[in-house]
């Protein structure tokens, strides 16, 4: 097989994801190519095919492979009330929250994306009915639940799941919401038509509009960062300004702070990013359905957002109505800002109290819409360190009628400018002839400052890649999942298969003991294959001790070489039974006369002798 860090190994790969998106209309080229081509790579493994242009071969051969290849792709691992600690916060603080935030009629509408067979959906359904009761339910509640995978919605449209399946749902939940077949469990039907189940393609369709919830859980990690952008893009346009996203334990949406805050971060439950004059253009643009031009705008507002995040000044933009709206990363750094206080109103931030005169300035730009500079301001960081700022408050007015809609914070870090200008006195005071060593001196300072500006991105992309490396390592657990269930499968297959066994040996146990005289089988070569009780009562021998010796070797109150002859002949096939009475000493020492019938053991199918079976009675004297 081709390397796959070669480069016509993944010329080969990109071929077969365009054969598949170009034939079966499944688009995977967003997806991140370390899982993806490990999971094609387990289906080619599983056919015996090397390399992806015999697979694209075998594909036009068979077409039922396409089946195969989407089933182990679109990994469909998923649960009633999977990870509880997450449906727990959702029912006792997200829903109580959109219920009570809803006017009587008014709709709440949910969006469960990448549904897979429906579990997800069907908890909604059973949370919002205990929240609003069965009525109200079916008369406000929309549960939209997608996913691409089409056998999937089949499977979760019938609704019927196993014992095993409702094992985490309570007793008395399961009695309440679903039917007992005679070996599934269904959902009830009339509370079904309020789940509407449809195939949605996440990178390619329009998002289901004025969402009070969405669950997207385990979904996003499969993307790269690029698709994860336009889904969350989609996502923001499509939730309301009040509405929620739930994503999955792996899922932590550092990098995309211009459309979610968090607002539970342990259970990964995150807020729309309001942007008011955003917010109108893109609903215009979707009203004119020209996607691709909202997709075109908000890149181009990313764009602006990164220049603003990349800025080397710290930088922060408050609305009108005073709420922080952007914080660039230098001003995260030297103000200790976060992500947690975008939307907070800046008199609430510790820089609006801790700077004076701060107030007043603001006001002054607002008033005047002109830029307004606070000249050398001391600001002490958390950690003691003190800097110089020079703090330019900028209104930020409207091209249309020159009024103000925002205000823009450039705090200019003056620090390091400041401790070299007083170097460069103290130095020109004490010996003008230390020009060459001040001059080195700036030129590694600038150096310092360059290092430490390279360190920063080069944490940042640290903690990228350990992100992308904790989403990877959940790909695998599901993966893994997967086949634990797998392997729980076969192991009820076999435990039901060794009760059998079971129950023919304890059959068979009994036939023996039934039989009035001992019995024993030996096999061609006259091992001992069966040594029944009664023959533990005559001579003494376990069968534990017999077990594969020779019959004729054994030690015993019967003269078995006499036994010789009949058994050669059964097993020649010249005599298919003989009686013999001997003269034997049982396991007491007392003299018994011992019947023994040798019969032929045959095959069933071909009559073929496989061995002996001797019956020995006790005869009275």
């Amino acid at each position: 097989m081709t390397s796959p860090q070669s480069p016509n190994h993944n010329a080969e790969f990109e071929a077969l994801l365009n054969y598949l998106k170009r034939n079966r209309g499944f688009d995977f080229t967003g997806y991140k190519r370390s899982s993806l081509m490990r999971r094609i790579n387990k289906r080619m493994e599983t056919i015996g095919v090397e390399g992806f242009t015999q697979y694209i071969e075998h594909l036009d051969l068979h077409a039922d492979e396409f089946v195969q290849l989407f089933d182990t792709i679109l990994i469909n691992v998923t649960s009633f009330f999977r990870d509880r600690d997450t449906w727990d916060y959702v029912e006792a603080e997200i829903i109580p929250t959109i219920v009570a935030n809803k006017s009587s009629g008014e709709a709440i509408r949910i969006w469960s994306a990448a549904c897979a067979s429906g579990e997800e959906a069907y908890s909604l359904a059973i949370l919002l009915i205990e929240a609003v009761g069965l009525e109200r339910f079916r008369e406000q509640v929309k549960i939209y639940a997608t996913d691409v995978d089409e056998d999937a919605l089949n499977e979760a449209r019938q609704a019927s799941y196993s014992q095993r399946d409702i094992s985490e749902i309570p007793a008395h939940l399961v009695e309440k919401y679903f039917e007992k077949t005679n070996t599934d469990y269904l959902f009830h039907k009339d509370l079904r038509r309020s789940v509407i189940f449809g195939r949605h393609d996440l990178m390619k369709d329009p998002p289901i509009p004025r969402i009070d919830l969405l669950l997207c859980r385990n979904v996003l990690m499969y993307f790269n960062a690029e698709s994860q952008s336009r889904i969350l893009a989609r996502f923001n346009f499509a939730l309301k300004d009040t509405g929620f996203l739930v994503v999955g334990k792996a899922e932590m949406l550092y990098t995309h702070n211009n459309f979610f805050v968090p607002f539970d971060v342990k259970r990964r439950v995150f807020k729309k990013v309001s942007h008011v004059t955003l917010r109108d253009r893109l609903k215009n643009l979707g009203q004119s359905d020209t996607l691709e031009t909202v997709d075109r705008l908000a890149k181009h507002v990313r764009l602006r957002e990164a220049a603003l995040e990349a800025s080397p000044e710290a930088q922060c933009i408050v609305d009108l109505n005073g709420f922080m709206i952007l914080i660039n990363e230098r001003a995260r750094s030297l103000l200790n800002l976060g992500a947690l206080d975008l939307n907070r109103p800046i008199q609430e931030l510790a820089l609006y109290s801790r700077i004076i005169d701060f107030r007043t300035h603001i006001q002054e730009a607002y008033i005047a819409t002109h830029p307004v500079i606070m000249k050398e301001v001391q600001w002490t960081t958390e950690s003691g360190e003190v800097h110089i700022l020079d703090i330019h408050i900028v209104p930020l007015l409207d091209e249309l009628n020159h009024t103000s809609f925002g205000i823009s914070f450039i705090f200019r870090d003056l620090t390091i400018y400041k401790r070299l200008q007083e170097k460069l006195e103290n130095t020109y005071q004490e010996l003008e002839t230390t020009n060459e060593e001040l001059h080195s001196t700036n030129e590694e300072l600038e150096t310092i400052n360059e290092e430490l500006h390279s360190t920063n991105e080069e944490l940042e992309t640290t903690n990228e890649e350990l992100h992308s490396t904790n989403e990877e390592l959940e790909t695998i657990n599901e993966e893994l999942q997967a086949t634990n269930e797998e392997m729980h499968t076969i192991n009820e297959e076999l435990r039901v298969r060794s009760a059998k066994l079971n129950q023919i040996n304890e059959f068979l146990d009994s036939i023996l003991t039934s039989i009035g005289g001992g019995v024993v089988v030996v096999d061609p070569d006259l091992h001992i294959l069966v040594w029944s009780t009664k023959m533990e009562d005559l001579w003494g021998l376990r069968n534990q001790e017999v077990q594969n010796k020779n019959f004729l070797n054994l030690d015993i109150g019967l003269p078995v070489e006499q036994l010789r002859q009949p058994i050669r002949a059964c097993l020649s096939g010249e005599s298919d039974r003989m009686t013999i009475n001997l003269d034997a000493i049982n396991r007491r020492g007392k003299t018994i006369h011992c019947k023994v019938t040798t019969t032929p053991l045959r095959d069933h199918t071909d009559s073929k002798v496989n061995g002996v079976i001797l019956i020995m009675e006790e005869q009275e004297i």
